[in-house]
């Protein structure tokens, strides 16, 4: 799954200023589209709902359906992504296609069903109008078969595609609400109908590209759960770093800054829109990683890789070992020089724009802005030191960095709601976003001094026998699929029978 940086350096390398935009146009919606999206979309049914004379009540109704129902579907799929993703590359280097499509159908089964349940449960709750429940349920369960795509187009690397799904998906969504003002039909089921319409047709436009690309595979749907037994440390990192970078968002709904909406549905908008714009700030770093440090870095890491696998001398490993960890330094170093930059420039420009424009921004929310933008700039950064770990298949050091991460922004963001003042806000992320830097910094450094070590002390066998609780598991849903199967064979062939048997009296 590795090198996606790699695979767009040919566009890269054609000339031009239109040539140039648009590589990085692919880049930034490869890595960073799914949040682009929501936000583009946040902003846009938003405007459309002012255009359309919302009422302002409603209007914040409308924004909370769609950040909670954002949020629970990136929460659930958050820990099946990396697993699934060390599934599919490693089917992909056995060449078993075939296996790729079931353990795409069986993880949405899971997902899909925990998350009907838990958030169902939420909605029953939340003391909205039923109408509302269930188009909230409805536009989480089609993000959550939206991200999960999004994990399996990773190997498609059709660019074009996935920009060109992106593009009319939202286009066809923002008509659709506009039509629905110009008919006068602008209410909170009308706008929730109209982003739903917007990222179904991405999902479809998706499988398709899928369906295109693999093969339709036949055998277990669940053999991927395996995966979560021999790599449990990966479900766990995607796990808390989707924590640690969502939850400071959420825990403000219980702090001072929470306004109560209707019933269970919470927002703070003086934090969430400084959370808003700052978020921007790592994208630089999002997309340098796969334009730069990825082009420059990966040829070298496989051919580092590639010298163990053809025997090569001590000398040359030891030379491309020198080389790979010279550029990722250099790399490394650059893109940090960048994201500091960036997060500068958003502060002080920030501060003299945003005041400006009709977001509401006041003093408080501009020193949450930069304290954000602090936090968001030292995440992008350890983000993606955290990938070279996965490069290295250190998934105790991306674990660590992870949990680090989680656990300090949970806890000081919990910590400043309770006895921080109010213009301190956003700092307990940065010191989140702080101690992953540290963490994996230091984790890394100390793993590239030993990496031949690790490299060769590292068992390339499967277990042969698993008894894992995903394995057993994944024993009990092939079971019962092959008990519903023998039942769904055997009611047809009765039918057949009785149709012989009335075929033959005729």
């Amino acid at each position: 799954m590795a090198g996606i940086g790699f695979s767009l350096k040919k566009l890269f390398s054609k000339r031009g200023i239109g040539q140039l935009c648009r590589a990085y146009a692919y880049a930034g919606i490869i890595c960073a589209g799914p949040m682009i999206l929501g936000v583009i979309l946040l902003v846009g049914i938003a405007w459309i709902a002012r255009f359309g004379g919302m009422s302002g009540h409603d209007r914040e109704l409308l924004n909370c359906m769609l950040t909670y129902s954002l949020l629970i579907s990136l929460t659930f799929t958050s820990w099946f992504n990396m697993a699934t993703t060390r599934y599919l590359s490693d089917m992909l280097y056995e060449e078993k296609p075939d296996k790729i499509m079931p353990s795409f159908y069986g993880s949405l089964s899971i997902i899909l069903v925990f998350g009907a349940v838990v958030y169902g449960i939420f909605l029953h709750f939340s003391g909205v109008r039923f109408s509302y429940q269930v188009m909230c349920l409805w536009f989480s369960l089609v993000l959550m078969v939206v991200w999960m795509e999004m994990i399996y187009l990773t190997a498609v690397k059709d660019f074009k595609g996935i920009v060109t799904g992106f593009a009319v998906s939202l286009t066809a969504g923002f008509l659709l609400a506009l039509i629905f003002v110009l008919i006068g039909w602008v209410t909170i089921e009308s706008l929730m109908l109209a982003v739903i319409v917007a990222y179904g047709i991405m999902m479809t436009w998706f499988y398709k590209m899928l369906l295109d690309y693999f093969p339709r595979g036949k055998g277990s749907k669940y053999t991927f759960l395996r995966w979560f037994d021999r790599y449990r440390s990966l479900a766990f990192t995607g796990g808390f770093l989707n924590i640690g970078l969502f939850a400071h968002l959420v825990i403000m709904y219980f702090g001072p800054l929470a306004v109560q909406v209707e019933g269970l549905f919470y927002g703070a908008p003086t934090h969430d829109v400084p959370a808003l714009c700052a978020y921007f700030s790592l994208l630089i770093t999002t997309v340098n990683f796969v334009t730069s440090v990825e082009v420059r870095f990966y040829p070298r890491y496989r051919n580092y890789y590639s010298l163990f696998n053809d025997k090569g001398s001590i000398k040359d490993i030891r030379q491309a070992e020198d080389e790979m960890l010279t550029v990722l330094h250099q790399e490394m170093g650059a893109m940090s020089f960048k994201q500091l930059l960036c997060s500068l420039l958003f502060i002080v420009i920030g501060s003299i724009v945003l005041y400006s424009l009709p977001l509401g921004f006041t003093d408080l929310s501009m020193a949450i802005f930069r304290y954000l933008c602090i936090g968001y700039g030292l995440y992008a950064i350890s983000n993606s030191l955290m990938l070279i770990l996965l490069y290295f298949e250190d998934y105790t050091g991306a674990l660590l960095g992870t949990f680090g991460f989680a656990l300090v922004s949970v806890s000081a963001t919990i910590w400043q709601i309770l006895h921080s003042p109010t213009s301190y806000y956003g700092l307990g992320f940065s010191l989140g976003a702080l101690v992953f830097f540290v963490i994996v910094w230091l984790r890394l450094e100390w793993f590239t001094k030993r990496l031949a070590h690790f490299l060769l002390s590292r068992s390339a066998a499967p277990p042969k026998s698993e008894t894992g609780l995903f394995a057993l598991l994944c024993n009990h849903l092939d079971a019962r699929d092959q008990k519903a199967e023998e039942k769904e064979i055997e009611y047809w062939n009765r039918r057949a029978e009785k149709e012989n048997k009335r075929y033959e009296t005729q």
